[in-house]
């Protein structure tokens, strides 16, 4: 495995995309000592450079800051037959994500400061990007009490999150929601209403009725949105909704903005571009994805794949920017994991590979969503979310003095999906086989090449969070 030294880097002539500095211009970038040290537009002129400069000739290709994934499960501590930190930052240089936010439902949850404290030790051990742990809002994730939300924001947690569970007790969410004001950080909620969604694994509607799948409606997540934007209302504190996925929950997120209530929100590739149409076997007519068997167990997620409606109206709220941010919720599992009935898999998609590939194709590449604004919800969207931790690490985009944490993509290079070539130890995707539009090519954290699609290399270690 190689990377380039740590002195200079020149990526030139490429399509350069910085939603910081609402940049859409053919430029020339250096990467010198971690940082960007200029951007450099409308010139063919290029100043002396350093002697061991390496150069990347960028024509063709698209430049954009690092990706910013907001939740992500790196199965560290106590799942490590699913995923390790090493493992899932490997692929999430593959992926284009150069900061990841680590999700805290592993065991032990990551509950208290020490816990924190292990999972930024393990990053600097064997991670190859930026690793921002998400503490728990309940103390082992129980929705009894309330975890020590000010000893986990000063050991330098990011977000708060009970992910998998929603916080359902009003009053416990209520006083979480002023902690998250007087912290400034947000609370990342789950939203599907236990009382809704039972023992419920797909979306209601005529593929789970035909499958004889048990079902819940989309209440499930509109219930919790609606009860946590009153209590929002009320405390002034910071609420991120994660993986939002139906037409209602689009419905509050813009009411809730109109009022100028303190609310952000994520949606997931697979929420984007797949419909509940795929437990039934269906290929997408012009893509040829998912794999078409029918209740294939990768296609088991939470919340479930939806219909269309819901689909389309979250393309709409992505590109209106009442969705703020894509968030891939990369969930490895092994084999073993989702054998059996889909009822029984366990859910989630490996998917921080193949994110960029299938937002390319299915929604750039037929005109849902422009590519800046694509670029936008991967990147600046997502660093809002975390506010200070971003500040912290130096997320400012191209800017110069950022942290040089750059991606060049390849818009019109087409790749087959082979899970077998993942990073990831989890292998479960839905996407087996399926040809994609747009590839990552050269990832760099702190001006490191940590991965580079010619060579399949990731150099370890190169990230410190």
């Amino acid at each position: 495995m190689t990377s380039s030294s740590q002195g200079s880097v020149l990526i030139s002539g490429g399509r350069v995309i910085d939603p910081w500095q609402n940049l859409d211009a053919i430029a020339d970038i250096l990467l010198r000592d971690g940082r960007v040290a200029w951007t450099r537009t409308g010139t063919n002129v290029i100043p002396d450079l350093p002697a061991d400069t390496h150069r990347i000739d960028a024509a063709g290709m698209v430049v954009t800051p690092g990706f910013i994934d907001l939740h992500c499960h790196l199965r560290e501590p106590g799942q490590e037959h699913k995923e390790t930190i090493e493992s899932g930052t490997r692929a999430a240089a593959r992926g284009g994500f150069t900061t990841v936010c680590a999700m805290p439902n592993t065991e032990p949850s990551i509950d208290t400061p020490e816990l924190v404290k292990s999972i930024f030790r393990g990053a600097a051990a064997t991670a190859s990007v930026r690793v921002l742990p998400i503490g728990t809002i309940t103390a082992g994730r129980a929705g009894r009490e309330l975890a020590d939300l000010g000893g986990l924001a000063a050991a330098g947690a990011a977000l708060f999150s009970d992910d998998g569970s929603a916080v359902a007790n009003d009053d416990l969410m209520r006083s979480a929601l002023v902690e998250s004001a007087r912290l400034g950080l947000s609370l990342s909620q789950h939203s599907e209403d236990p009382d809704v969604i039972g023992n419920a694994v797909a979306h209601e509607g005529e593929a789970a009725k035909e499958l004889g799948l048990p079902s819940a409606s989309a209440e499930a997540e509109t219930n919790i949105i609606e009860r946590d934007l009153k209590l929002l209302a009320e405390t002034g504190g910071r609420l991120h909704v994660a993986h939002a996925s139906t037409t209602g929950a689009v419905d509050l997120l813009r009411g809730a903005r109109g009022r100028g209530l303190p609310v952000t929100a994520e949606v997931t590739p697979h929420h984007l571009t797949l419909t509940d149409r795929a437990l039934l076997g269906e290929r997408g007519p012009e893509h040829g994805w998912p794999n078409g068997r029918v209740a294939d167990t990768s296609l088991r997620v939470n919340p479930p794949l939806r219909s269309e409606e819901h689909v389309n109206a979250l393309v709409d709220a992505l590109r209106e920017g009442v969705i703020d941010a894509i968030a891939t919720d990369h969930a490895p599992h092994s084999a073993q994991d989702k054998a059996g009935g889909f009822a029984g898999a366990a859910p989630g998609i490996s998917g921080i590979e193949t994110a960029f590939g299938l937002l390319m194709t299915a929604l750039v590449r037929t005109g849902r969503i422009a590519l800046p604004a694509l670029i936008e919800r991967l990147t600046l969207g997502p660093a809002k979310v975390i506010g200070t931790a971003a500040d912290t690490l130096g997320l400012r985009g191209l800017t110069p003095g950022a942290a040089a944490d750059v991606v060049v993509l390849d818009p019109d290079r087409s790749w087959t999906v082979r899970s077998e070539e993942f990073a990831s130890l989890g292998k479960n995707t839905p996407l087996e086989g399926c040809e994609l539009r747009g590839m990552v090519t050269h990832t760099f954290v702190g001006g490191v090449q940590v991965y580079a699609a010619e060579e399949q290399s990731v150099a370890h270690g190169a990230a410190r969070s």
